[in-house]
């Protein structure tokens, strides 16, 4: 019964881990593909750039088209589309600006909205008696959604000065080129007074007039390139940023872990009872304090396993299934560790019980890889192979259980009836011993009387009994007298 608990807790932590994984692939998956996206994008970015420069080169610069005055305006037009379009390309977007190309009202179209470029600094006013002449000629144009751009940097000259009272205005000095001075301050002030084109009907250029020059174009679209390649370089390192394991996502793992945990240990103490032939009304309130307590266990334990999973295959490239078992043996070793020291085992039932909690934990990671790896479906392949394996094992387990305990068992009859032949044995060493030490004692005693003739017939026979040979004994007179007088 314990088997089918251990089948159920062992596939949930499995089930856990395979889980964690997916989390983690579905995260470099969606990098990779990131990656793969602005690969594209950049390209089609460049490219954009590329084909303006080429535009500009063949169409503007070489034909010489609007002379020497008003070349800068065709090259503002096209370098205006082959930017805004690039930028566009880089954030995934589709292409926005058209150029329309045919001296009508319209210079671009931006997702269909008319837009009429004035790059013009001829009668110091920024542009804006062009704007009121092409309004004259195009009286619609703005009731039409039409916008009118100019460069960027007159854009935010006339800002500046429309928000200057008469007093700020009258500080403006335009003593040198380039300095905004009270003049334009009056000029600007009458423009917008008149009413005929709304300051919004106005936007900047993404360039400046001295950017689309016949000798400058060529270094803005160099600047724009480059430009285009940081951003890309940017938005490359955002994609790897987000792709990273984080502490968020790592408690979002352990709060979902810790009560799937739970709920399992739950199961698991509730059927544990039900087994004593007790129904759920039955439950006495110590079962379900037992009930509670392995609850309460199995959550903690849940979100330990789910963070530790996460960071060990986050940060170490440990498996998910490998990362859960190391876990699962360190959880377990840690519990016999605690009964060693509660003195409910001794230490040859520690070492025994820890070796098993790593080979259930090996045999458990080695079943949800291969399993994982035949049926390559997240979590489902790691149960499987994991029930599969763990099947098995307990099988073989069980056979080799049986085959030990009958080798144990006859070890210990033969053991036994060796141990009975040699005490038997030795008995009977003991008492031939017990018999030639009295004998000795024996002939010392009368090696040693004060009888002199008995005292030499008792030491010729201990040193017969000793083992000296008869023909050395001095055991006569003569003997005596010829050993020490010849």
């Amino acid at each position: 019964m314990h088997d089918a608990e251990d089948f159920v807790e062992s596939n949930q932590r499995q089930a856990t881990a395979a889980w964690i994984q997916y989390l983690n692939r579905v995260r470099i998956e969606r990098l990779a593909a990131s990656l793969a996206h602005q690969d594209v994008v950049l390209d089609k970015a460049l490219a954009s750039v590329k084909e303006a420069l080429a535009i500009i080169g063949r169409d503007v610069v070489d034909t010489r088209r609007g002379g020497q005055k008003g070349m800068h305006g065709f090259i503002a037009e096209v370098a205006e589309t082959g930017i805004g379009n690039a930028r566009a390309h880089l954030q995934g977007q589709a292409a926005p600006y058209q150029w329309v190309n045919d001296n009508g009202p319209a210079d671009l179209l931006r997702h269909g909205t008319p837009i009429q470029q004035k790059f013009v600094t001829s009668g110091g006013r920024f542009g804006l008696g062009a704007i009121s002449e092409h309004l004259r000629k195009y009286p619609d144009f703005i009731k039409n959604g039409g916008k009118y751009q100019i460069p960027l940097d007159h854009f935010e000259a006339i800002n500046r000065l429309r928000g200057m009272s008469v007093q700020e205005a009258g500080k403006l000095a335009g003593h040198q080129a380039g300095e905004l001075s009270f003049r334009d301050w009056i000029r600007v002030r009458a423009f917008f007074d008149g009413g005929a084109v709304p300051f919004d009907s106005l936007e900047p250029s993404t360039l400046e007039y001295s950017q689309v020059q016949r000798g400058t174009y060529k270094a803005t679209l160099g600047s724009e390139s480059a430009s285009l390649r940081e951003t890309d370089r940017v938005l490359r390192g955002a994609a790897h940023r987000q792709s990273r394991p984080s502490t968020q996502e790592a408690l979002k793992v352990a709060a979902t872990a810790a009560p799937i945990e739970g709920a399992t240990a739950w199961a698991v103490a509730v059927v544990a009872v039900m087994r004593q032939g007790k129904k759920l009304r039955d439950f006495t309130s110590d079962d379900w304090r037992l009930v509670a307590s392995k609850t309460s266990l199995g959550t903690a334990t849940g979100g330990i396993r789910g963070l530790s999973v996460y960071f060990l295959t986050n940060y170490t490239a440990t498996p998910a299934a490998a990362a859960s078992s190391i876990v699962t043996a360190a959880l377990g070793i840690a519990g016999q560790a605690y009964k060693l020291r509660r003195g409910e085992i001794n230490e040859e039932q520690f070492i025994a019980r820890a070796e098993m909690v790593a080979l259930d934990a090996a045999i458990s990671t080695l079943s949800s890889l291969l399993g994982q790896s035949v049926i390559p479906v997240p979590v489902l392949g790691a149960v499987l192979g994991n029930t599969v394996g763990q099947i098995i094992y307990r099988s073989a387990a069980s056979s080799l259980s049986r085959r030990e305990s009958e080798l144990l068992a006859r070890y210990l009859t033969e053991q036994r009836m060796v141990d009975e032949r040699l005490a038997a044995e030795y008995g009977e060493l003991i008492d031939e011993l017990a018999a030639e030490i009295a004998s000795y004692v024996d002939l010392l005693d009368q090696a040693f009387s004060p009888d002199l003739p008995a005292a030499l017939d008792a030491s010729v026979e201990l040193a017969l009994t000793l083992g000296v040979s008869a023909e050395e004994l001095l055991d006569s007179p003569e003997r005596a007298r010829s050993y020490f007088m010849d």
